[in-house]
């Protein structure tokens, strides 16, 4: 499963995770297997084009994400990604990459619900 999760830096595991998946400066990609991290990398953001959500979910698919971690999310993108099959969840405790993804092997971590996305995107 890859997960994706947007931060401030491109620190890894240590990265401090991003307020908002769109406009966060990078994406870190971990690759698990077997509730194990198998690989972590990371991206820039190209950011949204004209201020559209739509292709933010195109930059996270074109990641090959299964997954996304956000502490926040728009309903239209969060839309998005369900359409195109790339789960998102929810976790805003977590201040950093490796902390989320703990949490998210071990089973604490929950989708995220459409009346819980964001009214303002």
């Amino acid at each position: 499963m890859r997960v994706v999760i947007p931060t401030s830096t491109p620190d890894g595991l240590l990265a401090k995770r991003g307020a908002h998946f769109g406009k966060a400066p990078f994406y870190i990609i971990v690759d698990i297997e077997n509730n194990e991290v198998k690989d972590v990398n990371f991206t820039q953001n190209p950011g949204h084009a004209g201020g559209a959500c739509g292709n933010a979910v195109t930059n996270i698919q074109s990641l090959g994400a299964d997954a996304l971690i956000v502490a926040g999310i728009g309903a239209r993108p969060l839309m998005g990604f369900k359409e195109v099959g790339i789960k998102v969840y929810y976790d805003n405790v977590s201040p950093t990459v490796g902390e989320a993804i703990e949490r998210f092997i071990k089973g604490e971590t929950e989708e995220i619900r459409p009346e819980n996305a964001c009214g303002a995107h």
